[in-house]
């Protein structure tokens, strides 16, 4: 198919989709595995009275208070919100890069990283609801040291959606949106990265081994995560839903509760608190997404190939 009506079967095409699926299944594989990673971090950002930094050390005492389940509690709404999550973002994206790829010029950077930003407001505007939901139900029964955060009693997904909407108002399922909008910068700069090293270790038709494909993801993730961890740990607070703000609403609203959270940080811990669980994060994070990019190639190739092959047989 050719001609003015190429962009409506970019939109809609089946490539598209084979990327989508892909890549949310690639997140959930790589999720799982580390999984316990992203326990420990969202540990270390929420309750900052632990003294504890090492990961292992967290992971023993979570295990050891707690019971080892615990360090997989709140799998199934993370694994459910990270499969919508990337299967909008991947499909956004894909659909991005084939229509830039059908107009003039060819791929730099720019517009990687353009492409990225959009994909990240769309991905955040759909699926925040359930990044909140999620957040509550993984901290859900765990032993805080800080004293002054509460115990939450939610009985699944569809009750912690219910209880939020009755008790805290419709408008709480959207916390910590201005942080993520702000965040999607991490997966532009991310696939920005990863797309360049990408083309550049695939020139002149040289085939990428898995190897190449990790390390690529494991660095471009790196460098995201390390440039934008302050705000993430912010949305994680704002998530949990105790912190109250100054009480003004709006964009203003939202950038005054951001900057207060970074200062009061500052002035407790130091310039480096706002980095307090970043060694759990690169470890589940950049692990997880070399893990994912591994996963989503092998899957997108061997998808492309048995397409490939029905092509032929319909020629």
């Amino acid at each position: 198919m050719s001609g003015n009506g190429g962009s409506l079967v970019d939109l809609l095409s089946y490539e598209t989709l084979v990327h989508a699926v892909a890549g949310a299944m690639g997140s959930v594989t790589a999720m799982t595995v580390f999984f316990p990673l992203d326990t420990a971090k969202s540990r270390l950002q929420v309750d900052e009275k632990r003294k504890s930094n090492s990961t292992p050390i967290i992971l023993a005492e979570i295990a050891r208070e707690e019971g080892l389940q615990s360090l997989y509690r709140g799998w199934l709404p993370v694994i459910s919100s990270l499969c919508c999550s990337n299967f909008v973002y991947f499909y956004t994206f894909n659909t991005l890069k084939k229509l830039a790829a059908s107009g003039a010029g060819k791929s730099r950077p720019s517009k990687d990283l353009l492409m990225g930003v959009v994909s990240g407001v769309v991905n955040v505007l759909l699926t925040t609801p359930m990044w909140v939901v999620n957040t509550r139900l993984k901290l859900q029964g765990a032993k805080f040291r800080n004293e002054d955060l509460h115990q939450t009693q939610y009985r699944g997904i569809f009750d912690a959606f219910s209880q939020i909407i009755a008790n805290e108002g419709v408008r709480t399922l959207w916390n910590g949106t201005l942080p993520s909008l702000i965040l999607v910068l991490n997966p532009a700069v991310q696939f920005m990265i990863y797309e360049g090293m990408k083309r550049r270790a695939g020139k002149g038709g040289k085939k990428i081994s898995s190897a190449e494909i990790f390390l690529i993801g494991a660095i471009a993730k790196a460098i995201a995560t390390t440039a934008t961890y302050p705000l993430q740990t912010v949305q994680a607070i704002l998530r949990f839903g105790q912190y109250k703000g100054d009480g003004k609403g709006g964009v203003i609203g939202g950038i005054s509760n951001i900057f207060s959270l970074l200062m009061d940080r500052i002035k407790r811990y130091g310039f480096l608190g706002l980095y307090k669980g970043l060694e759990a994060k690169l470890l589940q994070t950049v692990l997880t997404a070399a893990l994912m990019f591994v996963v989503y190639e092998k899957i997108t190739a061997a998808t492309f190939k048995v397409m490939g092959l029905h092509r032929t047989l319909k020629q």
